[in-house]
């Protein structure tokens, strides 16, 4: 039997179409915790382009109690984890397999398959979750119809919901009652859902432009109904959307949404039935922020838009993840930056997305996890649903939109449509069908080379020098382009590079710009009529996923800071100054509270946050110092301690330096009018909190009790959580002493919110260090009555928070925090590997770390390697971490 933990490495060359076909599903439920009852009648042929072979179902944690085949008896084996059967009717003809099975969903602590959460059922089967649920082909390309019959006891479980349509439901003896699910779409076992529960719904009932008729709903639990109105609107925007952008109507009578607060993930797309974590469907004013707002607008989006890019085209094998994942991501920022709707707010949208690219994927392109966005090789699954394969990948198509045009593209999605609808397919039949599309473009020319974005890992480096030619009045900039060995892959090939350019004259004139595109390891660009020297401004809209090299001076870089008319350069040359000055203090001898940040700098960052044309949204961003991980990849060895008192340093300068200023944007921002969850006051907000948080900072030093007591008043008054939490934000992370009281309140506020309650809990364990202050507090938060291990979002809530965003107070010059680390992992292993494997990764990066700390993690690490039971996941991010 193959144990879990035992190596049983999948290689993407190994791909075989299986060996039958399964073309439809009957299932019948009879749900209960304790003992749950399934009977699975399948129509199954031989796949006659396959060698003859028998039959092998995925199954895991089932007790099997009967096999039939064309209803008579048949015999099979137990091979592992799977069942076996070899006496199979010959030729091509489809036959009937009945399968009976029982599972214990109470006693699933992986919340994969089918498993209870509030005294209510849910699934979650991508990516191997059906094979608890029954014996299956567990596989994203046998794709088969589903018809689902539902059974349960009516007063403890009055709803249930399956795929598809509902064409029947009643009343059954004792009590029970029942519900029949048709879902006219073929699909793979992975977009299987079920839910049963005391649920309530939201319903709205719209028209498409093609004049159909649907119901949409949203489930919860009877006292969340209130917090649903913002996940419904998000939903009918994001319908409206596909439709008008890309011509995709909803195909169903009915498309629901069900949120559970346990879910290991974010949301699922599940074909009409998605199920959802909480987080992303519940929000009031009063329990949710701006930035919660934002989120439920982009994964209710994001879970809608695989309607289309993953269901009805879904993945011929989970190598390509990508084709579903990067395609929707790609969607859903498109959707959020077109709802957006100004330029400055779509910049702003544009900027938090690569934010997140380069703090977290560009980390994991240079770690031991690093891959391609299309894998060639996994242990599990579900350790490559990763930023890599979603953000990087959505980077990829974002590409092939620039290089074939916004129509273009939409030309290109269409022919993939008509090709590949109700199909399983590859990353190569994506990019096939926009090129085809598009026979004209730079894509299509360059396909066959565009392609290594999906096969070669690593983050590419774009080196740009630039030289003025007064006389000739041209300016020539060479660029080259070069890529890291990542594992398994010491030499890289040239990429196809989109790279957006702009000249800028010192004035703030706008001397040229255009899109080259980078194709050689070397290339020169000449602009000519160019009469004075221009500031270069590359890689406008951060137009490739790429790390650009260029020495520019302060003198340029506060230029293009005042004047560049591209909004992601502006807000990156802020960011480079920043990095600059820290790598400098870094490196330096001057203690951290010694060092002193220059008057051109900070009157720089006083011009943006003075600026009476900039958005108050895109101020916050600039005037925001690069994370701590950030400046870590920007050293070849690390000392965590050092980069945080440094970033705190600095914070503290600005803060004291900028103090008028900072006072000025408060008083500027603070009053919003009604709450309204949209770009401009939300950008309001965050600027109003980040003065708070400055001004707290500063009083901290000074002394000053004036600030932190005008928090602390807005902390109370406050008619919003965005407002609330911004200002007991401001008290927690200046460490002031009236932090504690204000926490205090916070929770007996909302002790009965598990959202507001989860980031009561982050707020602590993500605290600025101080003295070694905080794994202290994450241990007294671990031993609070509200914490809970075995729930997700509470686990992310306090031991994430410290283990992978708490640089400074997880890097212990002690090492306590690796131990802690260590401890956590195989704790959550036991209950569910999933949530313990994304923890492990915490110590990607440990390889650059300065000693001590260096042999202390990979101590650290060690230690969980060599627990004997330990599961997949865990066990592939840990031997990759150690090997050299």
């Amino acid at each position: 039997m193959l144990r879990e933990g035992q190596n049983n490495v999948i290689h993407r060359a190994d791909y075989q179409a299986p060996g039958f076909w399964i073309d439809a599903v009957e299932l019948c439920f009879d749900l209960d915790p304790a003992k749950t009852r399934v009977l699975n009648r399948m129509k199954v042929r031989r796949n006659l382009d396959a060698a003859a072979q028998p039959l092998r179902l995925d199954g895991e944690e089932l007790n099997l109690a009967r096999v039939l085949v064309n209803g008579q008896g048949t015999s099979f084996k137990l091979d592992g984890n799977q069942l076996v059967l070899e006496n199979l009717p010959e030729g091509g003809d489809p036959f009937e397999l009945e399968i009976l099975t029982t599972c214990q969903p109470a006693k699933n602590t992986k919340l994969m398959g089918l498993y209870v959460s509030n005294d209510s059922f849910f699934t979650q089967c991508e990516a191997e979750g059906f094979r608890r649920i029954t014996y299956f082909l567990d596989r994203p390309d046998v794709m088969a119809s589903y018809t689902v019959l539902l059974r349960a006891d009516k007063a403890r479980y009055p709803v249930l919901l399956s795929n598809g349509n509902l064409v029947d439901q009643g009343e059954l003896p004792d009590g029970r009652h029942f519900a029949k699910w048709v879902d006219p779409f073929r699909k793979p076992s992975y977009l299987f859902a079920l839910v049963a529960g005391r649920l309530v719904a939201r319903e709205q009932r719209i028209r498409s432009r093609g004049g159909k008729d649907h119901l949409l709903q949203v489930f919860v639990r009877a006292g969340d109904l209130d917090k649903t109105e913002h996940a419904m609107n998000s939903l009918m925007a994001s319908i409206a959307w596909d439709e008008a952008r890309f011509g995709l109507p909803l195909d169903l009578e009915r498309f629901m949404i069900v949120a559970t607060s346990d879910f290991n993930m974010g949301a699922m797309e599940n074909k009409g039935l998605n199920i959802f974590n909480t987080k992303y469907v519940l929000a009031s004013q009063a329990t949710a922020t701006d930035t919660d707002y934002a989120n439920i607008e982009s994964v209710v989006g994001h879970e809608y838009f695989h309607n289309w890019t993953g269901d009805r085209v879904t993945c011929r094998d989970w190598f390509q993840l990508s084709l579903k994942e990067g395609l929707t991501v790609f969607r859903d920022q498109e959707f959020s930056q077109d709802l957006a709707g100004e330029p400055s707010a779509r910049a702003v949208k544009r900027i938090e997305d690569v934010r997140v690219l380069r703090t977290a994927q560009f980390p994991e392109d240079a770690g031991p996890m690093a891959h391609p966005v299309r894998p060639d090789q996994y242990l599990e699954i579900n350790n490559f649903y990763t930023v890599t394969v979603y953000e990087k990948g959505a980077e990829v198509v974002r590409m092939m939109q620039t290089l074939v045009g916004r129509e273009g593209f939409a030309r290109g999605l269409k022919l993939y449509f008509e090709r590949h609808d109700g199909h399983a397919v590859t990353c190569d039949d994506f990019a096939q069908a926009i090129a085809d599309a598009n026979p004209d473009s730079t894509l299509a020319r360059l396909l066959e080379q565009f392609k290594r974005w999906y096969s070669q890992a690593g983050t590419p480096r774009v080196r740009a020098a630039g030289q003025w030619d007064a006389d000739a009045r041209s300016y020539r900039l060479t660029l080259s382009q070069s890529c890291a060995p990542t594992p398994g892959q010491p030499t890289k090939e040239p990429f196809v590079i989109p790279i957006g350019l702009g000249l800028v004259g010192a004035d703030g004139a706008q001397l040229a710009s255009g899109m080259h595109v980078l194709t050689q390891e070397r290339e020169t660009v000449t602009f000519e009529g160019i009469d004075r020297e221009p500031v270069p401004s590359i890689l406008r809209g951060f137009s490739a996923p790429v790390i650009l090299e260029f020495d520019y001076s302060d003198e340029q870089l506060i230029a293009l800071l005042a004047h560049d008319s591209d909004p992601f350069n502006r807000w990156e040359a802020g960011q480079r100054l920043a990095v600059n000055r820290a790598l400098a203090f870094i490196r330096g001898a001057t203690p951290a509270p010694e060092i002193r940040l220059d008057a051109a700098y900070v009157d720089a960052l006083r011009g943006i946050l003075r600026h009476p044309a900039l958005d108050a949204a895109f101020k916050e961003l600039v005037l925001t110092l690069p994370a701590e991980t950030y400046i870590a990849e920007q050293l070849e060895t690390v000392d965590p301690q050092r980069i945080h008192a440094v970033r705190e340093a600095m914070r503290e300068q600005l803060a004291r330096e900028l103090f008028a200023d900072w006072e000025w944007a408060f008083e500027a921002h603070r009053e919003n009018g009604a709450y309204r969850p949209e770009p401009v006051s939300s950008g309001r907000r965050a600027l109003a909190g980040m003065a708070l948080s400055n001004l707290c900072l500063a009083a901290r030093a000074s002394g000053d009790a004036v600030w932190p007591g005008k928090a602390y008043q807005r902390f109370k008054d406050a008619g919003n959580m965005t407002d609330r939490f911004n200002a007991l934000a401001a008290l927690v992370t200046s460490g002031h002493e009236l932090a504690a009281p204000a926490l205090q309140r916070f929770h007996a506020m909302f002790k009965d919110e598990a959202l507001v309650l989860d980031k009561w809990f982050a707020l602590q364990a993500g605290a600025p260090d101080r003295g070694g202050n905080v794994l202290p507090a994450v241990r007294q938060l671990m031993n609070h009555a509200d914490f809970n291990i075995r729930n997700p979002n509470r686990a992310r809530s306090v031991i994430f928070s410290y283990c992978s965003a708490n640089p400074g107070g997880f890097h212990r010059p002690d090492a306590a925090g690796y131990v802690f680390w260590s401890d956590r992992v195989l704790e959550l292993d036991a209950i569910n590997p999933q949530v313990a494997a994304r923890l492990a990764r915490a110590l990607d990066r440990w390889k650059k770390l300065a000693e001590p700390l260096r042999g202390a993690a990979r101590e650290a690490i060690a230690r969980v390697a060599a627990r004997p039971d330990l599961s997949n996941d865990v066990r592939e991010v840990v031997t990759r971490a150690l090997a050299d």
